[in-house]
């Protein structure tokens, strides 16, 4: 066995005498000016040194990244540092390809150049980190590789340093790892995939080109506290409690809402920030408990003003991320547009299947269903999903139960099959009330009706699920390439909730009423006033949403009073925004985007878990760092908290 095996940066020179070389692959030997240092778990022996110096250690770690070199380079001296991506043994000539951030470089280790080096070369194993230092020389003929930018050149190891060792590894990184649960629980380690990685960069470039552009437009980029105090703005908040004040809590923000508004009452006029916002709810592929937002708030701004700051913005966001070129102005629908064409607020225009209403076509229907719906004040609508016919008893089911979960009492459908129309419901038609259908569907064969019968929301919110899942089973929406920008405004301001008796905002308790609709608010026609509230969808996802606000405290406080908000409540919960209001606030509105979805929807991903660096998992778990944890009792006994036992 041949001594010098390996030189770390502790190494500076050798002299006579000998060291302990491992022949295991677990080798962490370091070689110093006398003696080596071996794990006690390798074997080793002791073999003579002849008296020589060791070469010189390169002044840096590496004189280019792993994307650098090019056949302009050939002959040059490099230095390179990585990861071991793969190893491959080709007779005793080892050939690895060596990863860094940039990419990919292939180095050699051949026996008739450096057999020492050569020799080392053996034990390395993938995702060792080591440094190498060598000639850059051509590839020979038709071993080229045009799918890298570096395939037509490899690096000649002449030195050979390692920097650390990998232990036997979690996960390969080359294959997908359906436990997402592992993953997470190494994350750190998954991280260095390629598409991970290329996540990450992509979501750098959207934050750089939104602050770039929202410099040119002259907004100030301002932080916001974290933490905050808690007020009722939908979600359920995290608290933090206090330890100098006992008793009492923060909130982590849900969103920076009050504080840019406040910022416009202290004459900011324009603000944006890239904010934390946590919201304690349930979660799914779009959502997790902390997420980021880009924040904005404008001063004498009109909802239009908006539209045309956010579509600028993508516009930057989009070359910079993807290079491509957006078209705007964005088109516009309204909520009842948007809901009664396609079943959804956010709705997916990628592809037809449009809602169509028959309402007055059934009014005098022998269908009872649909005829005592109608009579009651609902509506009957129905979707044609073409080409569908073909439904299996599985996809029947299914389909029934998406109707049931979001409030339909069952489900009707008719195919239209060699050229007949078959369901149980069609005797019960006149071929006036089927010329209706034939003609707003334009029906074909291989073609399946979907009913609705309901009121107005439910049904349109059950064809619009239904629409999505049908297009999931046909793959209509699986090209990420189709970028389908949409503004949907005019929202309802209130929503009655019948379980608690109350109504709700909409959006939030400080959205500025319609112009069109303050009248009704004196009236007290609460569900039939639209807010100056707007959402800006991609493909069929929420990406941003804004509104007005409300300005003036005599109006902001007859808001809070029909959400059931009591004067005393409004003076302990939003004193301080009153209490701004009255002090000559400005005018003003704003927008917020979901950070995380914008960048999910460029990536092409279906999770936002997929462009976040450290997420939770779908429990709300930090499965690498094991939180949420246990704390100490003295922790909790600063707190003034005291758990509550559970009963067994």
């Amino acid at each position: 066995m041949q001594a010098a095996a390996l030189f770390w940066p502790e190494a500076q020179s050798t002299t006579a005498g000998s060291h302990v070389v491992c022949a295991t692959r677990d080798d962490t030997s370091r070689v110093f000016s006398s003696q080596t240092v071996a794990t006690p778990q390798a074997t080793c022996e002791i073999v003579p040194i002849a008296q020589t110096e060791t070469p010189p250690r390169p002044a840096m770690y590496r004189t280019h990244h792993c994307n650098a070199l090019r056949a302009a380079n050939i002959h040059e001296q490099a230095t390179l540092a990585g990861w071991i991506n793969s190893r491959r043994d080709h007779g005793g000539v080892i050939f690895i390809d060596l990863r860094d951030r940039a990419g990919l470089t292939q180095i050699v280790f051949r026996p008739e150049e450096n057999a020492e080096v050569a020799a080392q070369s053996h034990h390395l194993r993938d995702e060792d980190v080591i440094q190498v230092e060598g000639r850059v020389a051509a590839r020979l003929t038709g071993t080229e590789n045009p799918k890298l930018e570096t395939g037509e050149i490899e690096l000649v190891v002449s030195r050979l340093t390692i920097l650390n060792r990998a232990e036997p590894l979690p996960f390969p990184l080359d294959a997908e790892v359906a436990n997402e649960d592992l993953r997470l629980t190494y994350r750190y380690f998954d991280l260095r995939r390629p598409r991970l990685s290329r996540n990450l960069r992509l979501r750098h470039r959207v934050a750089k080109a939104t602050r770039d552009y929202l410099d040119g437009q002259g907004f100030l980029e301002i932080e916001t506290p974290i933490l905050s105090k808690s007020t009722p703005e939908g979600a359920r908040d995290f608290l933090v409690p206090s330890r100098l004040t006992n008793g009492k809590f923060y909130a982590l923000p849900q969103a920076p809402q009050q504080y840019k508004q406040l910022l416009m009452v202290g004459g900011i006029e324009k603000y944006f920030q890239i904010a934390k916002c946590f919201r304690d709810e349930d979660l799914r592929a779009d959502r997790q408990p902390e997420f980021t937002q880009i924040d904005i708030e404008e001063s004498f701004v009109r909802p239009d003003d908006i539209y045309a700051l956010a579509e600028g913005m993508l516009a930057a966001i989009f070359k910079a991320s993807r290079g491509i070129d957006i078209p705007a102005p964005f088109p516009r629908l309204t909520y009842r547009e948007a809901v009664g064409t396609f079943g959804s607020d956010k709705p997916d225009r990628r592809f037809a299947m449009k809602l169509a209403d028959f309402t007055d076509d059934f009014r005098a229907s022998s269908f009872k269903v649909f005829r005592s719906t109608i009579d009651s004040g609902g509506v009957v609508t129905a979707i044609n999903a073409k080409g569908f016919a073909g439904i299996t008893i599985g996809q029947v089911d299914e389909m029934a139960a998406i109707a049931k979960n979001f409030g339909a009492k069952g489900l009707a459908f008719i195919k239209i099959e060699n050229g007949e129309w078959k369901s149980p419901i069609v005797k019960f038609f006149t071929d006036a009330e089927k010329s209706a259908l034939q003609e707003k569907l334009a029906l074909e064969e291989g073609d399946l009706i979907f009913f609705a019968a309901d009121k107005w929301d439910v049904a349109c919110e059950v064809l619009g699920r239904l629409r999505l899942r049908v297009a999931e089973i046909q793959g209509l929406t699986k090209s990420s390439e189709e970028l389908d920008f949409l503004w949907v405004t005019d929202f309802p301001l209130l929503q009655f909730d019948s379980a608690e008796q109350k109504w709700n905002a909409v959006h939030h308790p400080f959205t500025r009423p319609h112009a069109d609709d303050l009248a009704l608010l004196e009236e007290k026609r609460f569900g039939e006033m639209r807010a100056e509230a707007y959402d800006v969808v991609l493909n069929g996802v929420e990406i941003g949403g804004g509104s007005i606000r409300i300005h003036e405290p005599d109006l902001q406080a007859k808001m809070f009073a029909v959400l059931g908000i009591s004067e005393e409540q409004q003076q302990t919960q939003f004193g301080h925004l009153l209490r701004a209001f009255r002090l000559g606030a400005p005018p003003h509105g704003g927008i917020a985007f979901g950070l995380d979805r914008l960048v999910m929807l460029i990536c092409g991903e279906q999770s936002i878990r997929e462009v976040m660096a450290f997420p939770k998992n779908n429990r709300g778990q930090d499965l690498m760092s094991q939180s949420p944890s246990e704390v100490d009792f003295r922790q909790l006994r600063d707190l003034g908290l005291k758990l509550a036992e559970e009963k067994k």
